[in-house]
């Protein structure tokens, strides 16, 4: 199911995601029923409002649908990368794993294919610092403000 047309959300509920990306991949809700391994009453179920899909089965959708499952829930909360600290806005920002699925934790510039880019905390610092400082942000004072920054992200937590 790759390859679907990207899901503009602008306050746009989940049973209205489900319902526009099972109508845009042709699908009815008894054909996304079987595909999930759910009844078409629960679909239209999520499609009326009436009830959410459970964890299970929004990864299910996510996987269907090549969509993360924030999108799926309305984009609810904001995504930010664990590494760098880039807002996350949209799912073409957001790393994959190996097998495909969505890691919301990370950006693809940070993780990619199961692997983290930089090695260190400096090594992301000084890449941040030639390509963020500029005229009006002096390299001097986006690194002050990397290193002051960084720190406080989850993954160099565990560091």
């Amino acid at each position: 199911m790759a390859n679907i047309p990207e899901v503009i959300l602008v306050n746009i509920s989940t049973k209205d995601i489900i319902r526009d990306l099972r109508i845009k991949s042709g699908l009815s809700q008894e054909e996304l029923a079987e595909k999930l391994y759910v009844t078409r009453q629960a679909v239209s179920r999520w499609e009326n409002g009436d009830t959410v899909p459970n964890t299970e089965t929004l990864k299910l959708l996510s996987k269907l649908f090549d969509v993360s499952v924030n999108t799926l829930l309305g984009s609810p909360r904001r995504l930010i990368c664990q590494c760098c600290g880039m807002p996350l806005d949209d799912d073409g920002q957001i790393s994959r794993e190996p097998d495909g699925a969505f890691n919301e934790d990370y950006c693809k510039w940070c993780y990619t294919d199961g692997e983290f880019v930089y090695k260190s905390i400096e090594e992301l610092t000084d890449f941040l610092v030639g390509h963020m400082s500029s005229e009006n942000w002096p390299p001097e004072q986006a690194r002050a403000f990397f290193e002051a920054q960084l720190p406080r992200l989850a993954h160099w937590k565990k560091q």
